[in-house]
């Protein structure tokens, strides 16, 4: 083998070489977790608080094992309003203060270490707004979560220059291109969310790359079975939020691409969750997966049109994704036998006892009404 020693040859073969394990590496990763058929999973839950240091850990060491690409989560992290009864077994001595200024450190350490090195993206939700936080300090707070290599990466490539992190954002990966949004206050989505989200869907009709559009946020888009716990509690988020839905319903129609709709909020699990009244003859697919330790719901009244719901469980969505951009999604389900021994031992066999049979409530949400004046719900 001849081998050129000149300088600048050498520079340039060097040059060739880097580049060439770069592109490599960047091979190795989206094939990582791709099964010889084509597909690839991702795992999804929201509503990790009252129970889900405890909770969360089996889901992570589900989620290992499943082998997805990444896992989602769709907020409320803490409940904030008060101290969770996980933390509290293990601060029996803490005031609110205590537990203000340690509740998502403690979420970091308790819930994200256990995923590891696996991606974990976060969407804020209601309960990471509960005065005395804000926005500013969620974004500080998770920084490194909200401004990770792809999540910059598309950042810039959307609109050079562009080093704002914000709570609303999208990466695409092989041919998926999730939208994760921000609606965990009543005055979202605001204008300038809107803005962008119209710009990734313009952008993504244009894309003959992009077979996918999966939507994640915390709170359900309106008229979902669930409305009562939703974007239908705020004029803002009424309206803003039916408009995304009508923006999606389009861009499905016209480029007869595929389109989920991912939620969290209402404590339970429901799949069909669109398939009301209110959009007949325009459903969008879309689940609500608020099962991963937060105190658990009653399910709405009127759910004849879902082929799955569930509550008292904890679980988390496995999403698998076919060579052609559709999704099929299953509930993974998390028992008190999952709960890793570590956890039992640091939170006590009692509490994770308390977590599964009397971690509930009453609260029923109500469902749609259809109309177009006064949000309803709570």
């Amino acid at each position: 083998m001849f081998i050129d020693y000149k300088p600048g040859a050498r520079l340039l073969r060097v040059a060739i070489f880097v580049t060439a394990v770069v592109c490599l590496a960047a091979t190795l990763t989206a094939q990582k977790n791709q099964s010889p058929s084509g597909t690839w999973k991702f795992a999804v839950s929201g509503d990790s608080r009252n129970c889900g240091d405890i909770v969360m850990p089996a889901i992570a060491a589900g989620v290992l094992s499943d082998d997805a690409a990444f896992y989602w989560h769709l907020g409320d992290f803490r409940a904030i309003s008060k101290i969770d009864e996980d933390y509290r077994r293990t601060h029996p001595q803490a005031t609110m203060p205590d537990y203000l200024a340690d509740a998502w450190p403690d979420f970091i350490q308790h819930q994200l270490v256990p995923f590891g090195k696996l991606p974990v993206f976060l969407s804020i939700g209601n309960h990471e707004l509960v005065a005395p936080l804000t926005r500013t300090q969620y974004i500080a707070q998770f920084a490194d979560w909200l401004d990770q290599p792809v999540l910059r990466r598309q950042r810039i490539e959307d609109s050079s220059g562009d080093h704002d992190v914000t709570t609303y954002y999208h990466w695409i990966d092989r041919g998926v291109d999730f939208i994760n949004m921000d609606d965990a206050s009543a005055d979202m989505f605001d204008p300038a969310e809107m803005t962008w989200f119209k710009m990734v869907l313009a952008n993504d009709a244009k894309n003959s790359a992009i077979r996918t559009v999966a939507l994640g946020m915390h709170a359900a888009l309106p008229d979902s079975s669930s409305a009562g716990h939703s974007m239908n509690s705020s004029v803002r988020g009424q309206s803003s939020g039916r408009e995304v839905y009508a923006e999606l319903s389009a861009f499905r129609k016209t480029t007869r691409k595929n389109v989920y709709v991912l939620a969290s909020h209402s404590h339970f699990v429901m799949n069909d969750a669109y398939n009301t009244a209110c959009h007949k003859g325009d459903v969008l697919p879309g689940w609500i997966m608020g099962s991963a330790g937060a105190v658990r719901y009653r399910l709405p009244a009127d759910r004849a049109l879902s082929t799955i719901d569930k509550t008292d469980v904890y679980g988390y969505l496995l999403a698998t994704v076919a060579p052609d951009g559709s999704i099929s999604f299953q509930f993974q389900e998390v028992k008190q036998s999952d709960i890793p021994a570590s956890v039992v031992k640091e939170f006590s066999r009692d509490q994770v006892k308390w977590c599964f049979e009397q971690n509930k409530s009453n609260y029923t949400p109500e469902n749609p009404t259809c109309d177009t004046g006064s949000p309803g719900g709570r």
